[in-house]
């Protein structure tokens, strides 16, 4: 297996071939904020938080570290001032749509991002595709995808897929940063199958029938 040396804020890593300059900085501990990431998923780089400085043969550039290959001797900085500003403005855009998402709201704190740069969306879906690619690669559900194109692209249940397979699944709820997939859900399950959760309610409350022992009179004796 081959092995790569690389060096990121300063520390000498060794990685192996094929991985990201983001795996290889979490395999040492090193912290780069992500939204979109998930280790049981492909990588996405869809919110760009991960960006990092590379510098390779005494060139600087600005890459998405959850897809950026590791190579031998780049020189990674997960910090600097011009990384810092350019994750500032990315938290700021997508508080544009999410604004109290909790880990969004730590990292504006983290950057200095100001939550109302940028005109509201009601739209609460910051297109990270964390629940689409869950039900798509891990559940092998397809039950969530997207929709539309650019600005407008957000996430959408299939009631006829949704109907029989979320009730009793709902995982991609607690990946979800902005509790949207829950809410996308809950609004699919109220417009095409808003009997399901007042059957499913009365089948759990429904009281277990009784179990009827039997006395059978003893033996008499004499």
């Amino acid at each position: 297996m081959t092995e790569i040396v690389l060096t990121i804020d300063g520390k000498e890593v060794k990685a192996r071939a094929g991985m990201t300059v983001l795996q290889a900085a979490q395999q040492e501990g090193i912290y780069i904020p992500t939204l979109c990431h998930h280790e049981k998923l492909e990588a996405f780089g869809g919110c760009r938080l991960c960006m990092v400085e590379v510098e390779a043969r005494g060139w600087t550039s600005y890459v998405v570290s959850c897809v950026y290959p590791v190579a031998k001797d780049i020189v990674v900085r997960t910090r600097s001032e011009k990384v810092d500003k350019i994750r500032k403005v990315l938290v700021e855009e997508l508080m544009a749509h999410a604004p109290d998402s909790p880990e969004l709201i730590r990292m504006a704190e983290e950057y200095g991002a100001d939550r109302d740069r940028f005109e509201r969306s009601a739209s609460f879906c910051i297109v990270c595709g964390l629940c689409v690619r869950y039900c798509n690669e891990v559940k092998q559900k397809n039950a969530v995808g997207f929709i539309d194109n650019g600005a407008r692209r957000e996430i959408s249940f299939i009631p006829e897929v949704a109907r029989k397979e979320c009730w009793d699944c709902q995982e991609c709820f607690a990946i979800c940063p902005t509790s949207y997939a829950q809410a996308a859900y809950l609004l699919t399950e109220a417009l095409a199958f808003p009997g399901q959760r007042k059957e499913a309610v009365k089948v759990k409350k429904a009281p277990k029938p009784k179990r009827v022992i039997p006395i059978m009179p003893a033996p008499v004796t004499t």
